[in-house]
């Protein structure tokens, strides 16, 4: 019996993994993203601007794209799978819209979605499954990343009111934000916060001389004696737990997102080697350079079966676990950035070119490796579940 022939692309054929609805999904954002944005990322990258984000937040939100996973409201209602394929097309194109999605419908959305009181969700969550409200989601500060229950941003009762004071930093999205989910410490331990952008005492300052991410709206939050109705607090919102839980469901789309990059930057590689010649033949023709394509190749489909089960799991009535999430964060942004290295090799000095794809996917994941957990966190958590004892403090 012949075998059928190998597709390089796709060499585990996970392509028959994929249900119609699934396939759908990948078309229409990949066919999306090659007629409206792929022509102009490149320059919006150098430049370091989104300059259409609200017209593209408006036609992710008519794709289903924001708040993809989400029932009710408004939100596609999509599985984790169709939700994961979206994320990886995203950001085969560029990291900052897969973070834009991501922090719009996995943070921000997700946050009002799960802990937030029903008149906060028929507030926000319709527009912002629309792409006609953006949100952003105020965690990270100036000096507490990875230990986010050590803030220092504070919320105190001023009568029925609250008073919010502090600072964010790293926040996608906070320049072009008509709401933010603010997290502060209280007497009562975190708690978290409905803030419409056009408070009194809040802004949103721009952060400029970024190498990476740079088609990405990245800003601090000033938050100066902003006052709240006592209605803004998130009223099942206790504890860190909460944005980490919110963290969780981000970081998931960053496993499948990661693939895309990746993808991205091992196509790249394979079309140069096979029309770049040396020494007489094209460099695909040498050892190493396949022993290169080969290796990337491997890891790519590795992490992307790793993506798909944790689909699996995250679809399934048992859930995921978020050791299983850092599994897949640890390993597919690591392999990731390192299928991006390679295939600058492979592309020589035209691998620093943004004439192709590589070098801008390798800056990004910089980015990525360390937001929503650093290597080292997840490392420890992973180790904390296959160990069971804690190596944080």
């Amino acid at each position: 019996m012949p075998f059928a022939a190998l597709d390089p692309v796709d060499p585990l054929n996970l392509e028959s993994l994929l249900t119609d609805e699934e396939r759908a999904v990948r078309d229409t954002v990949r066919q999306y993203l090659d007629d409206k944005v792929e022509p102009h990322i490149a320059e919006w990258f150098e430049s370091g601007e989104l300059p259409n984000l609200p017209e593209l937040a408006r036609e992710f939100g008519k794709m289903g794209l924001l708040g993809m996973h989400l029932e009710g409201y408004g939100c596609a209602g999509m599985s984790a799978r169709a939700y994961g394929i979206a994320c990886r097309e995203l950001e085969a194109t560029d990291s900052g819209l897969r973070s834009f999605v991501s922090v719009q419908g996995s943070l921000a959305m997700f946050a009002i979605h799960r802990f937030g009181s029903e008149e906060q969700k028929q507030e926000w969550l319709p527009r912002m499954a629309a792409g006609e409200a953006i949100g952003c989601f105020g965690l990270t500060e100036p000096d507490h990343g990875s230990d986010p229950s050590s803030m220092t941003t504070r919320a105190r009762r001023d009568g029925d009111d609250w008073v919010l004071d502090g600072r964010k930093m790293w926040i996608t999205n906070g320049s072009v934000a008509a709401v933010a989910v603010v997290w502060a410490q209280t007497e009562d331990g975190v708690r978290g916060f409905v803030v419409p952008t056009d408070t009194p005492g809040f802004s949103a300052p721009l952060i400029k001389h970024k190498m990476s991410l740079r088609a990405s709206v990245t800003s601090e939050l000033v938050l100066d004696g902003v006052r709240l109705p006592a209605s803004a607090v998130l009223p099942e919102a206790r504890g860190v737990g909460a944005p980490l839980t919110c963290l969780n469901e981000a970081r998931y789309g960053i496993v499948w997102g990661v693939t895309g990059a990746a993808r991205s930057a091992w196509q790249a590689a394979a079309t140069y080697a096979g029309q770049r010649e040396q020494f007489g033949k094209p460099i695909a023709a040498f050892q190493l350079t396949q022993q290169k394509l080969v290796d990337m190749a491997l890891e790519l489909h590795k992490a992307t079966l790793t993506a798909l089960r944790l689909a699996d799991l995250k679809d399934s009535p048992a859930g995921v676990h978020p050791a299983q999430i850092s599994f897949g964060k640890l390993n597919n942004v690591r392999e990731a950035i390192e299928i991006c290295r390679t295939a600058r090799t492979i592309l020589g000095a035209n691998g620093i070119s943004l004439e192709y794809p590589v070098i801008r996917h390798a800056n990004n994941l910089e980015s990525v490796l360390t937001y929503e957990g650093t290597t080292e966190m997840h490392t420890l958590a992973l180790g904390q579940a296959l160990t069971g004892h804690a190596a944080f403090r």
